[in-house]
């Protein structure tokens, strides 16, 4: 059994690695374990499962109307940990929830760190907690081995290295301003923040946000360490509903073999 930050660093070890982000029942939890599975065998290194948040600031409309139809589907955070401890089965790459402060606020940190370290859950994206105020939730993570993961935006500019510095898991860099949602074009000079991320940490860097293309893909792998694609996965479960896991498993193989050409 791999300790929870080993398998961050293995996922990333093998070459570039490719991130699917799926919101956890749009259109229910039986098709997102579906999902899950596809997206693996099909080649991606690590998955960022979306706890639905009734506010989630940091989404496009894409994944905002996800978290909606997840919600209305009756969706909880408990339903959720159900459906990562029958993934755990037989799925071993590394699991991110990606949520908001209060979805951990409402469950209770304590009892919601010490499940994700149970079910082998290896990190946790809060994209409305501010760097410098981390605080409120590292003390908790350490004690259970869950990693804190870091993102790190345009804007961050004098910030990136003493973000960097105290980085876990992986950086997430977004690679432009605004929410998530599918870009024509990203024209942030990331590789100017990818290396100054560098000179800062041994931590691996995948950069999100935006990305919907394989030559879109190949482009971020290029200059960091991998690709995460979200929007335009939830618009492949959005198009198809529960025969999407065959959709998906497509996706991820073609973006997958894009970066893996480098």
């Amino acid at each position: 059994m791999f300790d929870i930050s080993e398998r961050i660093k293995t996922a990333f070890a093998r070459g570039k690695a490719f991130i699917p982000f799926i919101t956890c029942g749009d259109p229910n939890l039986e098709t997102t374990a579906e999902v899950v599975r596809a997206a693996v065998d099909n080649g991606a290194d690590l998955i960022e499962l979306g706890i639905p948040f009734s506010d989630p600031t940091a989404e496009g409309v894409v994944i905002q109307a996800a978290n909606l139809r997840a919600l209305q589907g009756g969706v909880t955070t408990d339903k959720i940990f159900d459906m990562v401890r029958d993934l755990r089965g037989d799925v071993k790459i590394p699991f991110v929830f990606m949520t908001y402060a209060n979805v951990i606020f409402s469950y209770g940190a304590e009892k919601f760190f010490a499940k994700c370290q149970e079910l082998g859950v290896d990190g946790v994206i809060l994209p409305d907690v501010p760097f410098e105020e981390k605080g409120e939730f590292l003390s908790t993570c350490k004690k259970f081995g869950v990693d804190l993961i870091s993102m790190i935006a345009p804007t961050s500019e004098q910030r990136i290295a003493m973000i960097a510095r105290e980085a876990e898991g992986f950086v997430y860099v977004v690679s432009s301003l605004g929410v998530t949602g599918v870009r024509s074009e990203i024209k942030t000079d990331l590789a100017s923040i990818v290396a100054s991320i560098r000179a800062n940490t041994k931590v691996p860097c995948a950069i999100g946000f935006g990305i919907s293309t394989p030559a879109q893909a190949q482009q971020m792998a290029k200059i960091s360490d991998g690709a995460i694609v979200g929007s335009a996965i939830i618009k492949i479960l959005a198009a198809h509903g529960t025969a999407a896991p065959k959709f998906v498993g497509e996706y991820v193989r073609e973006m997958k073999d894009a970066i893996c050409s480098l």
